[in-house]
């Protein structure tokens, strides 16, 4: 057996044991498809979001010595330090790819973390329409603006659904020929373009800023990304505007003029003065969504008409409200 196969299989050993280690219980909700994320908190208690069930009490209380063997078991295993000096690990599980996050004290008053599940299935803008999350004509407005190659943010707060629409949409671009340079540091989105080339970022190697302006020399035809968050917003809106639309990427913001108004301030990490006629000409639409107890819906869909000409404020309008179409 040569080392490379020897190598996988003790990485999928090790990946086994993790999971085992976790306990029973948590190792049954990351085995469970309507499972979405699990969360302790400092006093104990687990909590489970479920699809369509939102975030419940489990009735486990897990002891703070097992939640602190829990968080240096991952950090163990992804060959991070944690301890009081360095009380955070942020990683992810390996081969099913959950987002863990974990804090011990001082930052918290007890172990803490949360374990975030990648999307097990690529949901369409029709099952969107099936669930009752947005209307027909608000699936038909993404549908065409993704064939049309406009450029659009999905908005949202934490755990309103941005990533699975994303992949929604990335659903929609896979059904064209053109060539996918896809950038993200988490490993959450999907896309089944037969043209695709997809980049993760690294820390201390190569940073979202990086890998956009890598992708400008890969040929893209469309540079979607994971979610928009630092100074990178600058290299990418001149990507998208310049060569390459069809852009898609998630913010966090909880409306159309919010997510313009967090893309200035994320484009300020890299330049004082923002560029803000480049930025209203090349966002073309703003999908919201927001959750309302164990739901998710599209609250604003929104088409950005660059500036208005006497006060140099974004020009939004609204294709789809909460009241109507």
């Amino acid at each position: 057996m040569g080392a490379e196969p020897v190598r996988f299989e003790a990485q999928g050993r090790g990946a086994r044991m993790l999971r085992t280690a976790l306990g029973g219980a948590i190792a049954e909700w990351l085995a469970d498809p309507a499972v979405i994320e699990i969360m302790l908190n400092p006093d104990g208690r687990l909590w489970v979001d479920r699809l369509g069930a939102g975030i419940t009490d489990s009735g486990i209380l897990l002891a703070a010595t097992d939640g602190e063997r829990i968080i240096r078991l991952v950090a163990h295993h992804v060959g991070a330090e944690v301890h009081a000096g360095s009380p955070r690990v942020s990683a992810e599980l390996p081969e099913s790819g959950e987002r863990f996050e974990g804090l011990l004290p001082p930052v918290v008053a007890a172990p803490t973390f949360a374990i975030r599940k990648p999307a097990v299935a690529v949901f369409s803008l029709g099952d969107y329409v099936a669930a009752g999350i947005m209307s027909a004509p608000a699936a038909e407005a993404l549908r065409s603006g993704v064939a049309e190659r406009l450029n659009i943010l999905v908005a949202g707060g934490t755990g309103t659904g941005k990533t699975t629409l994303t992949n929604a949409l990335l659903a929609e671009v896979a059904k064209t020929s053109e060539r996918v340079v896809l950038i993200e540091d988490t490993r959450e989105l999907q896309c089944a373009a037969p043209n695709l080339v997809a980049m993760r970022t690294k820390d201390g190697v190569a940073s979202l800023s990086d890998l956009v302006r890598s992708s400008l020399r890969l040929r893209p035809d469309r540079i979607p990304i994971g979610e928009v968050r630092g100074a990178e917003a600058l290299d990418l809106l001149k990507a998208w505007g310049t060569g390459h639309p069809g852009g898609i990427g998630t913010i966090h913001a909880g409306s159309a003029i919010g997510a313009l108004r967090r893309m200035e301030q994320l484009i300020q990490e890299a330049v004082i003065t923002v560029p803000r006629a480049l930025l209203a000409e090349t966002i073309d639409l703003v999908a919201v969504l927001v959750r309302d107890g164990a739901g998710r819906r599209l609250a604003e869909l929104a088409r950005v008409d660059g500036l208005d000409a006497s006060t140099g404020d974004y020009r939004i309008t609204p294709l789809f409200t909460p009241e109507g179409d």
